[in-house]
């Protein structure tokens, strides 16, 4: 079994297409992973990207992904540790790569920055590579 670490347009895009992660494989995300990608399906709604009931409608569906969420004590340290080596000033991205690092083999994200960020920090890998067998 592989693990994954997905973030919240990752998520999103999994549910918004109708792709099925192997059941092989286990995603792993930071707790915050729900608010945030609800937080975009609020900015489509506010931005007129998606109609309510369909951002509602992509809540449910997301909700009904199985994700294994961590927020323990060393992932944050973690975070922290890695925010500060990159001279970032948030812990957003800082927490999926934690995660990543400890908990999982590869971080799978359709986040461009979020990509660039991770490259030299953890393992990435293809959005394929949560659809197939390992």
């Amino acid at each position: 079994m592989a693990r994954y670490v997905i973030d919240a347009p990752t998520l999103v895009h999994l549910v918004d297409n109708d792709l099925t992660v192997n059941p092989s494989h286990q995603l792993v995300a930071p707790n915050s992973v729900r608010s945030e990608a609800l937080t975009i399906l609020l900015d489509d709604v506010v931005h007129g990207r998606r109609s309510e009931k369909a951002a509602l409608e992509t809540h449910e569906r997301m909700t009904a992904c199985k994700i294994r969420l961590l927020g323990d004590r060393v992932s944050r340290r973690t975070a922290w540790q890695i925010a500060r080596q990159n001279d970032w000033s948030t812990l957003r991205d800082a927490e999926y790569l934690a995660i990543t690092r400890l908990q999982a083999d590869a971080l799978v994200t359709v986040d461009p920055r979020l990509k660039a960020r991770a490259a030299n920090v953890v393992h990435l890998s293809s959005l394929e590579a949560l659809l197939t067998t390992a």
